[in-house]
């Protein structure tokens, strides 16, 4: 496939092998780095799925599952995300299920947190069925599906479903993994800016559950 074959090349033209352990270690990564700076692999991606673009969905998904699922560095799973930033991949309910296999394979912050970005997505698109799926997602027993569920509206601004938010905080509220704690604390952050009255008066009904983590971030600015 010329788009991932080309996207593999110039990821590997731009490695630098001094910066590669220092990703590597910060992100406690067991996949190696090549070195490529986030924003360089953003501008590699779009560069070469405009020479080769997919002809269709299903097109997309094998491009993003061949940079996924074969990858040797970390940066080729983050190309595989940014393909997913590309219009037929936004918005569209069909790649429900290949969010959901790259939060459960990646199974760490930075993919779960990127995956987040496209969930928002589909809740403008498809909000009835994408909620249906996000509040699975909180209820079952995968850590970072359940992180994915919390932070699934960041950046939904004015058009967040207070409701859904509240549904997917819950099942986490007892935990004490700091991934759960954080994304609560984040999610509540966010809507903050929005709607700060909204957010005081959810952590004053929810003072004795939330941890002080989560209290915390979600205050931070208010």
């Amino acid at each position: 496939m010329k788009l991932v074959d080309g996207i593999r090349a110039e990821l590997r033209a731009a490695a630098d092998p001094e910066r590669a352990p220092k990703m590597q270690a910060y992100m406690k990564s067991a996949m190696p780095f090549l070195g490529v700076p986030s924003p360089q692999v953003r501008t590699i991606t779009a560069a070469v799925r405009r020479e080769h673009p997919p002809a269709d969905l299903d097109d997309l998904r094998a491009a993003v599952l061949a940079l996924w699922d074969d990858a040797e560095y970390r940066e080729e799973r983050y190309a595989a995300q940014n393909l997913l930033r590309y219009r037929l991949g936004t918005g569209d309910p069909a790649l429900l299920p290949l969010h959901e296999h790259i939060a459960v394979t990646g199974a760490w912050w930075d993919h779960v947190d990127e995956t987040a970005r496209h969930i928002a997505a589909l809740h403008d698109a498809h909000p009835e069925d994408t909620a249906a799926v996000v509040r699975a997602w909180s209820r079952g027993g995968d850590l970072w599906l359940r992180r994915l569920a919390i932070l699934s509206q960041l950046g939904r601004r004015d058009r967040l479903d207070t409701v859904l938010l509240q549904d997917v905080i819950e099942p986490a509220l007892p935990e004490s993994e700091f991934f759960l704690r954080k994304a609560i604390g984040w999610a509540l952050r966010e809507h903050g800016k929005t709607d700060p009255e909204w957010v005081r008066a959810y952590v004053a009904a929810h003072e004795a559950e939330l941890s002080g983590l989560s209290r915390r971030e979600a205050l931070k600015n208010l």
